[in-house]
């Protein structure tokens, strides 16, 4: 078995596109959410919350050729990738394009406004605003197959479109792939593009926040008060390597990745089952070979929602106890679906590295349902730890879990 390194970590979100300047907003407790007024034109959706990224534009030097066949799912993804794999060293580097690199991305969905005009086809039968590239601007691989074409990277590619595991299972399968000697070297992670269709998905099951009024105040996972989720938008990508290969090159080394769990519900759609969220831990921290007490905090899912808290925190606290420390930063950026695992991954990683560990905002008042837990609230948390786990459950009951080990 091959042991799998980090050595590039990028995204792109509500609140900036580095370390520095999301860490600023986190510390200053300063959410990415705000009152979309433009969407007060569906008069039957009822929430009016997201965290949309206002200041995203892509790159002077992306050529008109590149972004015919990137919506802005793709434009995101291919943006955290470049900055990922410039933090790696390999921007430009030809070992990524003789086969020895591949990619591992997904999204809950593709490009809707190419959905959009493919319904127009079919409602109104006309085929207004569709061209040579719509499909693959639409397609549930748009990310991953973009990626690859715009880097050239010949290696596997892996399509992850699984809801909020989307980036999560992108850099299980990509450690996999490594792993067990396929390649040295993944593009791992997930993207999601703001859309209202992805609200009244969640509205619909009255699951989403209604503090129209006062963004700032929602969403509030974990908490007593909380009222649903906030749709987010954004993109994380790491670079995975095989350790050998990221030594002989002597690349900077952010993390290794030692655990990877994943499995299904296998019950229902959309009700978390706490059996099979604590048995996707339990497989992660079979695969690193390691015992629950060596994992020093838990990056939660905390989508904010009364089912997915409950559940996910029972299984927590089973397995691990009330003591261990657990937040999540879908408080400040709200839920970025096929996003959140990897922008989840890189913040586990730069906590740990840094023993600063984010509280979850608006959580003023702990459920007591849920599971019994050391819930980071107020201030950031110094811890050292050498394993951190971050956790991730989607629609249809998949349920993932990563490790990450402090590299020294």
């Amino acid at each position: 078995m091959k042991r799998v390194v980090v050595t590039g970590m990028a995204g792109i979100t509500s609140l900036g596109s580095d370390w520095a300047s999301i860490e600023a907003n986190f510390v200053a407790g300063r959410s990415g959410i705000r009152r979309m007024d433009e969407w007060d034109r569906f008069t039957e959706l009822n929430t009016r919350l997201a965290g949309p990224i206002d200041d995203f534009a892509v790159p002077a030097h992306w050529t008109r050729k590149q972004l015919r066949s990137m919506g802005r799912v793709s434009r995101l993804a291919v943006g955290a990738a470049e900055q990922a794999l410039q933090d790696a060293g390999l921007l430009g580097n030809p070992i990524i394009r003789d086969g020895r690199m591949g990619v591992a991305c997904g999204s809950s969905t593709g490009s809707t406004d190419e959905i959009k005009a493919f319904g127009n086809m079919l409602l109104n039968s006309v085929a207004d605003g569709l061209n040579a590239n719509s499909y693959v601007r639409m397609m549930p691989h748009t990310t991953a197959a973009n990626i690859s074409i715009f880097f050239g990277l010949t290696g596997r590619l892996i399509p992850t479109s699984s809801a909020c595991t989307s980036g999560s299972q992108g850099i299980g399968y990509a450690y996999e792939a490594i792993k067990f000697g396929r390649l040295p070297l993944m593009l791992a992670g997930g993207a999601e593009e703001l859309c209202p269709t992805e609200a009244m998905v969640f509205d619909a099951l009255y699951a989403t926040s209604l503090k129209n009024d006062a963004p700032h105040t929602s969403p509030r996972p974990y908490d007593n008060a909380r009222d649903g989720l906030v749709i987010g938008e954004g993109g994380g990508m790491l670079v995975l390597e095989e350790l050998e290969h990221a030594l002989a090159r002597g690349a900077h080394i952010h993390a290794e990745i030692v655990g990877f769990g994943s499995n299904a519900d296998g019950q229902h759609t959309t009700r978390p089952e706490v059996g099979t969220m604590r048995r996707a831990m339990e497989l992660a921290l079979e695969d690193a070979g390691i015992g629950a007490d060596a994992i020093g905090y838990v990056n939660g899912h905390g989508t904010a929602t009364e089912q997915g808290d409950i559940a996910e925190t029972l299984a927590t606290s089973e397995l691990f106890g009330k003591h261990m420390p657990i937040s999540s930063q879908k408080s400040f950026l709200g839920h970025t679906l096929g996003a959140c695992g990897a922008l989840e991954s890189w913040f586990s990683i730069e906590m740990m590295n840094r023993d600063r560990y984010v509280p979850t905002l608006n959580l003023d008042e702990v459920d007591p349902r849920c599971g019994e837990l050391d819930y980071l609230r107020g201030e950031f948390r110094v811890m050292h730890n050498d394993y951190v786990m971050n956790n991730n459950f989607a629609f249809g009951g998949v349920n993932t879990s990563l490790i990450f080990r402090r590299w020294s």
